[in-house]
């Protein structure tokens, strides 16, 4: 397998959570939607051997089940998946306001 894949539904939100870190890690994937592909179930079951979402597979065949943003960004950077760390660093910070205020 060489894609990162995220089982999950748009009403969880940790399944739009880690859409989000991936998208700002600048990470690809595909997304498989259990509501709109309800057979996907059962493989991301078989996968994890758990009923909870999101189940995240990786290109090196390891799964994580509802991880952390914390767990989920160590696994991008182990296995090279994102932006550069910089571009990554910077796609997940929040945007600074250069202007100075008057005291």
């Amino acid at each position: 397998m060489s894609e990162t894949i995220i089982f999950g539904a748009d009403w969880c939100g940790d399944c739009r959570r880690a859409k989000l870190i991936f998208e700002r890690a600048g990470a690809p994937y595909r997304y498989v939607d259990l509501v709109q592909d309800p057979a996907a179930v059962d493989v991301a079951r078989d996968i994890s051997g758990r009923t909870n979402i999101p189940v995240i597979v990786y290109p090196d065949r390891s799964h994580q089940v509802g991880p952390s943003n914390a767990d989920m960004l160590r696994k991008i950077s182990e296995l090279g998946l994102g932006a550069t760390q910089a571009e990554g660093a910077a796609r997940l910070d929040p945007p600074h306001d250069s202007a100075e205020t008057a005291p």
